[in-house]
């Protein structure tokens, strides 16, 4: 399951943006956002999200439970 950022939590520090290997955040409006198509939990980059790692909030990052997790290439 690709995680999403709670944008009501998100302070917009940008903490998580420059670490993300799939380029799949970006900042909207001073908020931060995951594109769900382009997050892989960080699998085969990272043993761990890298957003929920350095995330300030704890809770900010999560997953996102209404979408199937990340499959890998096909």
């Amino acid at each position: 399951m690709p995680f999403k950022i709670i944008s009501s939590q998100c302070t917009g520090c940008s903490a998580c943006e420059p670490l993300c290997p799939n380029v799949a955040i970006s900042e909207k409006a001073g908020t931060f956002f995951i594109e769900a198509k382009k997050c892989t939990e960080c699998l085969g980059y990272f043993d761990e999200p890298q957003c929920v790692a350095v995330c300030p909030v704890e809770n900010t990052c999560v997953v996102d439970t209404t979408l199937p997790r990340y499959q890998g290439p096909a």
